[in-house]
């Protein structure tokens, strides 16, 4: 078997695998929803005309 050619140097490489030594790995990316979530009620309540218009 030919001998294998030692890995070419990257130093983009070298710094990252040092930050991930020390800090940690990065938490994983998260898919954002498309609506957001407000988490609050509706504003102005309805009038009591409209829902039983509504209703009918």
């Amino acid at each position: 078997m030919k001998k294998q050619k030692p890995k070419k140097f990257s130093v983009e490489k070298a710094v990252k695998a040092n930050a991930r030594e020390r800090v940690g790995q990065p938490k994983p990316s998260r898919v954002l929803a498309t609506t957001p979530k407000t988490g609050r009620g509706v504003k102005h309540k309805k009038k009591m005309v409209d829902v039983i218009t509504t209703e009918s």
